[in-house]
């Protein structure tokens, strides 16, 4: 009997999150709505481009934000990460456990600084993200929990994890062990430029497929190389025997079993799009592990996400994530 629902592994970061200006964005030399990988000389000057703006801080990475979100729902999730023994890496691990998500990061004592991610949130609710991967950026096969991962019914892998040697060894290990185990793989690209500039590592890390993808539109289409939707859905196929495609306010598009499932969209006023498509895998992975439909799983995925990204943060409350479940129906 599996012990966790989902095993995940990806950078393990703490999250700094700034309301700001397209502005600040162009003047700091940023592209809105990616993921720029920042030294810690880069991160000090940004933060002090920003002054005394307000910040909001709680442990990030996304597939950590995944597994919380699958915790948060009543889901059994295992995490592993790298993470300093500094003041970040033990506010981390005590996060991540407070949240419902188990790990063996007070086990460890790493040398070095746990890594930070600046997340600057823009008017129209994206988010733009400076990463200083710190002690994470060397995460490696010696930080996987075996055990744990062949007690999962789900491994999830953080695409982030290909911008690293070390961290992409670690994901290819960690496919082979639940292949070994006969334990399902999900891979989240993560991000439009972990395709454009690591796509022969995403390429190894699948290997011959894996049993379901998580993208957005962008990178969807990215990956085919295409601006044709119906294009890259079948790509999509050729690697996956399920994928859940987010599509911002037009919901998403499930596919498993060879069958698709449109889920509508929930209007909303959206304020901060940080976490939304890291939750809806969180949620989605709940709903296909507690004999859910697709489309009762892609439907709490898109009314969880879409919640979230009215509140400010990477992730909802214990609360509010329930209270997204019970008002399913």
């Amino acid at each position: 009997m599996n012990r966790y629902d989902a095993y995940g592994i990806g950078h393990a970061l703490v999250d700094t999150e700034v309301k700001v200006t397209d502005e600040f964005l162009l003047q700091a030399g940023l592209t809105k709505g990616t993921m720029t990988l920042i030294d810690e000389n880069r991160r000090a000057q940004l933060l002090e481009q920003l002054g005394s703006a307000p910040r909001h801080r709680a442990c990030g990475g996304s597939s950590a934000n995944t597994l919380i979100g699958l915790a948060q729902l009543g889901g059994a999730a295992f995490h592993s990460s790298r993470v300093a023994n500094d003041e970040n890496g033990l506010f981390f691990a005590r996060d991540m456990k407070t949240n419902g998500v188990d790990n063996d990061l007070d086990h460890r004592a790493n040398l070095g600084a746990t890594g930070q991610c600046l997340v600057l949130i823009t008017p129209d609710a994206e988010r733009t993200m400076c990463t200083h991967l710190g002690i994470s950026e060397g995460f490696s096969i010696s930080d996987l929990a075996p055990d744990r991962l062949a007690a999962s019914r789900w491994l999830y892998v953080e695409g982030y994890l290909v911008t690293s040697p070390t961290g992409r060894q670690a994901a290819v290990e960690a496919v082979r062990l639940a292949r070994r185990h006969g334990v399902r793989i999900a891979l989240t690209f993560s991000d439009v430029s972990m395709i454009e500039f690591f796509r022969a590592g995403l390429e190894e890390i699948m290997g011959s497929g894996v049993d379901l993808i998580f993208c957005n539109l962008a990178e969807a289409l990215k990956y085919a190389d295409t601006d044709d939707l119906e294009v890259a859905k079948s790509h999509l196929a050729q690697k996956c025997s399920a994928f859940g495609l987010t599509l911002g306010p037009q919901g998403a598009i499930i596919r498993i079993d060879q069958r698709e499932h449109a889920i509508p969209g929930i209007p909303v006023q959206a304020i901060d799009a940080n976490g939304a498509g890291d939750l809806f895998a969180g949620a989605l992975l709940y709903g296909l592990t507690h004999g859910f439909t697709p489309e009762r799983a892609g439907l709490l995925a898109c009314r969880a996400s879409a919640l979230l990204v009215t509140r400010q943060g990477a992730r909802l409350s214990r609360e509010q994530t329930l209270n997204v479940l019970n008002n399913l129906d």
